[in-house]
């Protein structure tokens, strides 16, 4: 049985259309690539949840969630309990940068060590798993200055440990 999770993420482009993403490794599904972000506390909304995690992960205070892009719910195990995630993914525009000094514990703590800004030339052919993993396909297929429809990707099961 796993533990219901309601987490936000939030999507960061900077000028170029280049995706903002940390490196995670967990114990259970092992190396993938997601935004910044994670779990709600109790009562809040996902969109003030991924403000929240984005300047806790970054230290980037000046950026708001705009529209939302998509949610997916997954498994994985966090702190050694089994939990599915249920992801709002909301979309932002900003600068090309590093997370601020101020949050490198937290990262670290997080298991968070590397970031990149990706091209959406490299999303296309990532060789390390994104999350969602349809995520280069959503972002290729936005229209620049268009609100995006929200998509629902329902449950995405994790890879079988070889296909990885």
């Amino acid at each position: 049985m796993r533990t219901p999770r309601p987490a936000a993420r939030i999507a960061v482009l900077d000028p170029r259309d280049a995706l903002f993403l940390f490196r995670y490794d967990d114990e259970e599904v092992g190396v993938h690539w997601a935004m910044p972000g994670g779990g709600l506390e109790p009562d809040e909304t996902p969109r003030a949840g991924a403000e929240r995690e984005l300047r806790e992960e970054t230290g980037w205070t000046d950026l708001r969630p705009g529209p939302l892009l998509c949610t997916w719910e997954h498994d994985f195990t966090r702190e050694g309990v089994p939990v599915r995630q249920h992801e709002h993914i909301f979309l932002a525009h900003g600068p090309t940068r590093e997370p601020s000094q101020s949050v490198a514990d937290v990262l670290a703590a997080e298991g968070m060590l590397r970031w990149h800004w990706w091209s959406p030339d490299e999303l296309a052919v990532a060789a390390e798993p994104l999350w969602p993993p349809r995520l280069a396909e959503l972002l290729a297929g936005r229209r620049p200055g268009a609100v995006p429809q929200p998509v629902d990707f329902g449950f995405v099961p994790n890879p079988s440990p070889g296909a990885r």
